[in-house]
């Protein structure tokens, strides 16, 4: 339950919430943060939170969630996100326990699937009126794609590295992966001509990696993500997205899959 640290009932007033992180999106550079990661969860109520920015991998180690633990921590509204959903975290991050898998994920189905959305067509009107997150249910995986893009950072990234560097700051490599990733698929919206959404989860960038780690060979990193997302995944996991907006892209209703959600199919 959430409850007010201040005693006012202002709209940015310090918040203690309880959050099941269920989202952990890939580190970005930032000028202002070092670099951040987009991280979203559920309350208790099943309501939806960002947690924004968040220096993930420079928390202390007791610190670094993981998914599907529950966090308790201060927030206050982000005063310059107008997604109704994000929130700074403040102070320390206190880890209280984890959700496992048992019975094909039934607890965290409790609380992941309680506002599931019909559609993202539907997603995407609501983002109109703020809403930035929300999990959808595909119909149909139609394929997986996998674009080459730079691997090397935009420029003012590396001068920011750069900067960084030369003022003697704690600062840890953050690689660029040189690939993007997408689903195509159908929703079940009444009239859904498919979707092609960018999976912006550190899961596939992490499984890249590793990969990459264990064959030494791009290419049977590539097959490997791919057998997972396309044949896998599909043949084996009842799947679910989470969704979320970009915030430059808010405006125009721009989803990305922020994660993706695969307890096992029920015959």
């Amino acid at each position: 339950m959430d409850y007010l640290i201040s005693d006012t009932d202002d709209k940015f007033s310090k918040k203690k919430v309880k959050v099941l992180i269920t989202v952990k999106t890939y580190p970005l550079p930032s000028k202002t943060y070092q670099e951040t990661v987009c991280t979203a969860g559920v309350k208790e109520d099943g309501t939806w939170i960002r947690l924004y920015p968040v220096s993930f991998r420079y928390l202390p180690y007791s610190q670094q969630y993981k998914k599907y633990q529950w966090i308790e921590l201060e927030v206050v509204k982000h005063e310059k996100d107008p997604r109704n959903e994000s929130y700074k975290p403040y102070g320390e991050i206190k880890i209280l326990g984890q959700i496992g898998t048992q019975n094909n994920w039934e607890e965290r189905k409790r609380y992941v699937l309680k506002h599931i959305q019909p559609s993202l067509e539907l997603l995407k009107e609501k983002s109109k009126g703020g809403v930035s997150l929300g999990v959808i249910k595909p119909k149909e995986i139609l394929d997986f794609t996998v674009e080459p893009v730079s691997g090397e950072w935009k420029d003012k990234w590396q001068a920011l590295f750069k900067q960084l560097k030369l003022f003697g700051e704690q600062q840890k490599p953050l690689e660029k992966i040189p690939y993007k990733f997408s689903y195509r698929f159908t929703c079940c919206g009444e009239n859904c001509a498919g979707h092609k959404i960018m999976i912006e989860d550190w899961e596939i960038y992490a499984l890249y990696r590793n990969m990459l780690k264990t064959y030494g060979s791009k290419d049977k990193a590539i097959e490997k993500v791919t057998e997972q997302y396309l044949h896998r995944f599909p043949k084996e996991k009842d799947l679910y997205f989470f969704m979320g907006t970009t915030r430059k892209d808010h405006h125009r209703g721009t989803f990305v899959i922020i994660g993706v959600f695969w307890p096992k199919k029920e015959i």
